[in-house]
């Protein structure tokens, strides 16, 4: 996504709205609002961690809670029910508390790296997939989420002071 194109999108809002919402985009994500928070909005780094880490949150608990009874609904055809039983074979076969515990560990991280196609809504679909606990999957995609924003405020305000120089 194009910072230009949401910056224009979201511009007419109070800043601090916009930095949300493009928080809660799930390509966005905090990898693009933070640094429009810093860089362009100038706002100072906590706000903008602290407004990023918000947005990006709101979509989750949405997420977590009704992944489950979309792919219920749509068993409700063969194909559907095709893959989503081909989906869950393969991944939730190996499924016991050992790897509840890791797991949650390993989608922490994956979240925590703010990388393309890493972030909250890709870690929602994979604790779905892999049949993490609501509980476990909110924490760790939390956890996640406050690593993967402070990685973004640091590299942005570095940015920011190496390129002012």
């Amino acid at each position: 996504m194009n910072p230009e194109t949401l910056i224009q999108l979201f511009g007419s809002f109070p800043y601090w709205i916009a930095v949300i919402l493009i928080a809660m985009l799930p390509i966005a994500e905090l990898r693009l609002s933070i640094p429009i928070a810093i860089l362009v909005f100038e706002f100072d780094p906590v706000t903008a961690y602290l407004l990023s880490v918000f947005g990006n949150m709101i979509p989750v608990i949405p997420l977590l809670l009704f992944l489950e009874p979309v792919s219920n609904y749509l068993r409700r055809w063969h194909i559907g029910d095709v893959f989503f039983t081909w989906l869950f074979k393969r991944t939730r076969q190996n499924h016991n508390a050992r790897f509840e515990k890791y797991g949650t560990y390993a989608l922490a991280m994956f979240v925590g790296v703010p990388l393309p196609v890493t972030g909250a809504w890709t870690g929602c679909a994979a604790a779905f997939v892999f049949g993490i606990k609501f509980k476990h999957s909110l924490a760790a995609i939390l956890g996640g989420v406050m690593l993967a924003g402070l990685i973004m405020t640091v590299l942005t305000v570095t940015g920011k002071a190496v390129v002012s120089m």
